[in-house]
């Protein structure tokens, strides 16, 4: 049956006759630049289209899509038209596709695909892997850090290194216990401030006194003028009962009286530590007041004389024992003198370094350093003082004040 239309009657081809083809996918070789997939052993690649003009372009002899001018070529193309062309002794059924199977020499993309998202896995793997390796180091950095930065006392602070020169070097000398402090000596927001190690009393610097750092330590340093000194803001001893007051001191030139800590209030001092002449030579002194009116007569002194003083560091210990009433001097951890008072007038000013109070004015500039200061509420024994190192606290005599400490 037709659609009415008379067509040249061209019956189709025998299989198998030379340089012939049926309809469906011809017979034996596949003409150039077909479409589908190609066969084994097969010319004639599949994917899209050659150029125009090509050989198995459109218009072409054994191209692919519709034919040009509405021919066919003597190779057919698709499944068989409609009309006389599906005449023939050998009519053929158009084969019923079956499972891919890709050639030979195709890609198992399959299994690239598979390497590809396994080598992914890999990669995702080890960037987890390698973050928390990270992570763990700088937990790990960090913890060091807290272990190397603290020292034995739970109330010391943590500052942060200043702009100061005082605070341009950060050493890290030992302290008492397995932890290394870091012994910057200023606060951590006023590089002004010398900060205290043991407690809560910072000392405010004159404006011609520093901290300088030497070696693995720091320095307190004065220039032998008013304001070269460092200040409290309130008493921190209370000279009616026992207290111990501890210092490395070393001056520039040993004359006159040179005080480098005291206590008292606006007329007169209550303790001194430093350097006065006794009997015309310079001795490391000792001396209380014990009368309100403050006059040299009222004091009371201790002296350590022909001892070495200019530009060396000597440790001074001094003790007022309120059971005995009694005021006691060590040198490098050795009692060298001690004497009797009524008492000592409490006076109850900030404590100072590198002056006193006489008179109402003050008095006893230090030109020198200075550094392990520290200050006890007990009068220590001379076992104790001469257990303790300098720059260190013992674990089990706390002191209420420490600064300058390496």
């Amino acid at each position: 049956m037709t659609d009415g239309t008379d067509r040249p009657q061209n019956p189709q081809p025998a299989p198998g006759a030379p340089d012939n083809g049926g309809y469906g996918y011809p017979q034996g070789q596949i003409p150039a630049g077909g479409y589908g997939y190609p066969q084994a052993g097969q010319p004639g690649g599949y994917g899209y289209p050659p150029a125009p003009g090509a050989p198995g372009a459109p218009g072409a002899p054994g191209g692919f899509g519709p034919p040009a001018d509405g021919q066919v070529p003597p190779a057919g193309y698709g499944y068989p038209q409609p009309g006389p062309y599906q005449q023939g002794p050998y009519p053929q059924v158009p084969p019923v596709p079956g499972p891919f199977q890709p050639s030979p020499d195709e890609p198992d993309w399959n299994a690239l695909a598979e390497g590809a998202e396994r080598d992914r896995r890999k990669k995702r793997l080890w960037a987890v892997i390698g973050g928390a390796t990270a992570l763990v180091l700088l937990a790990g950095g960090g913890a060091a850090f807290l272990l190397l930065g603290d020292d034995k006392g739970s109330d010391d602070a943590k500052p942060q290194a200043s702009g100061s020169p005082s605070a341009s070097a950060s050493p890290s000398p030992s302290a008492s216990g397995s932890k290394a402090p870091d012994n910057i000596p200023t606060a951590p927001d006023d590089p002004t401030v010398l900060r205290d190690r043991a407690g809560k009393s910072p000392l405010k610097m004159g404006p011609e006194a520093s901290a300088v750092p030497v070696d693995k330590r720091f320095e307190f340093r004065t220039t032998g003028t008013p304001n070269s000194c460092a200040e409290s803001q309130k008493a921190l001893i209370d000279v009616s009962k026992s207290f111990t007051v501890s210092a490395r001191i070393s001056n520039t030139a040993a004359k006159g009286r040179q005080i480098a800590v005291s206590q008292g209030n606006e007329k007169t001092f209550a303790f001194e530590l430093g350097s006065d002449e006794v009997n015309g030579k310079p001795a490391w002194i000792f001396r209380v007041q014990t009368n309100k009116e403050g006059a040299d007569s009222t004091t009371q002194t201790v002296v350590a004389e022909g001892r070495k003083m200019d530009n060396t560091m000597t440790e001074l210990t001094a003790t007022y024992n309120a059971t005995d009433k009694m005021i006691t001097l060590f040198v490098n951890g050795k009692q060298i003198n001690e004497a009797k008072v009524p008492g000592i007038y409490k006076a109850p000013g900030p404590l100072e370094l590198g002056r006193t109070r006489a008179q109402g004015n003050w008095a006893g500039a230090w030109a020198g350093s200075m550094d392990s200061l520290r200050i006890y509420k007990i009068a220590l024994s001379p076992e104790q003082v001469d257990d303790q190192q300098p720059g260190k606290i013992d674990p089990s005599i706390r002191p209420v004040g420490a600064w300058l400490l390496f």
